[in-house]
């Protein structure tokens, strides 16, 4: 080797080394260190609160401004009802069954703040200001409305779709107030596909059993209790119930059992896990048709299942399936 080409080799050395040492003293001044210092057990527990000053500089930021976040509003969620007294300070409406929809003021997201892709035309004249709803293609259209909203990039019958909505976030207001606010918006901005969801006085317990029976024979899912005075607040809530004449909730496929008898070469039954507690897994054989028994939800599928009650194992009591909730595992 030539000596300007070991001279070339040396300044780049030089410089890498220089860059090593500009870095090292970079850090040690973000770390509150001597230049020349290195880890002891003297200056340890300085490197520690030193890293808890800096690494919420470093926390990504998201949509809604704040670290970690992935959804900017958050929505507020139903707790179950639970047959407590009930009186005038509440309100009802049918409970749809579609998919809920949180619409930031430029966007649709799921409740776990995924987005949806929806048609421009849909949301054209939403405001720039949240709602909460739900997309809805009318009773008992749960799985027809799932798979139009699952279809990502296309315009396959969003057209035969609406968004109910039942909530302006944004508002800190009592749920009458703030569904006022959406109301008027659309007075002046009118769209075919949304509607506001009308809250009507509840006049007791029996009056619900009265709602609950009409809206189930006609082919709803349930009921909607709002307190009256309830401001808005993230997560579940006591002030919003959901009215059912079953409990249900969502576990996740992990697998299959053949059939037997008259399901042989059929699915027989559902492995799966429940959604929030995946280390209780159990089965599920029973609210299948013929069809889904052909072409069982996929692994790594939502589904919705009915039950009666849990075993102290955690294991929920007689389950039986209701819909697939969401085919991607979101």
């Amino acid at each position: 080797m030539s000596r300007e080409s070991k001279n070339k080799g040396n300044k780049r050395g030089d410089k890498s080394t220089s860059h090593f040492f500009a870095m090292k003293a970079h850090l040690n001044t973000l770390l509150f260190l001597p230049v020349n210092s290195c880890l002891t057990p003297f200056n340890f527990p300085l490197f520690l609160l030193s890293l808890c000053l800096i690494l919420p500089l470093f926390q990504p930021t998201t949509l809604s401004g704040e670290p970690g976040r992935s959804n900017p509003t958050a929505p507020m969620l139903p707790t179950t009802y639970a047959g407590q007294e009930l009186n005038e300070e509440w309100l009802w409406s049918e409970k749809l069954d579609g998919i809920r929809g949180e619409w930031t003021g430029t966007a649709m997201l799921t409740k776990q703040g995924n987005p949806i892709d929806v048609p421009r035309y849909f949301t054209k004249n939403f405001p720039p200001f949240p709602l909460s709803g739900e997309i809805w293609g009318g009773r008992q259209t749960f799985e027809h409305t799932s798979s139009i909203v699952a279809t990502a990039g296309e315009d396959k019958g969003w057209s035969s779709l609406r968004f109910g909505i039942f909530d302006a976030p944004d508002a800190e207001l009592p749920i009458k107030q703030r569904l006022a606010r959406a109301a008027n918006w659309f007075v002046t901005h009118p769209s075919r596909y949304a509607f506001i969801i009308e809250q009507k006085p509840l006049q007791g317990r029996e009056h619900l059993q009265q709602l609950l029976q009409e809206i189930e024979q006609a082919g709803g899912e349930g009921i909607v209790l709002v307190r009256k005075g309830a401001k808005y607040q993230n997560g579940r809530s006591v002030d919003i119930l959901k009215v059912k004449n079953f409990n249900d909730t969502e576990a996740v496929v992990v697998g299959y059992v053949p059939g037997k008898g008259k399901h042989k070469g059929r699915m027989g039954s559902l492995i799966v896990e429940l959604y929030h507690k995946r280390s209780i897994q159990f089965k599920i054989g029973t609210g299948f048709d013929d069809k889904q028994r052909e072409n069982p939800p996929p692994i790594g599928a939502i589904i919705t299942f009915k039950y009666t009650g849990f075993y102290k194992s955690g294991k929920p009591k007689f389950p039986s399936f209701l819909r697939v909730r969401s085919l991607t595992g979101e």
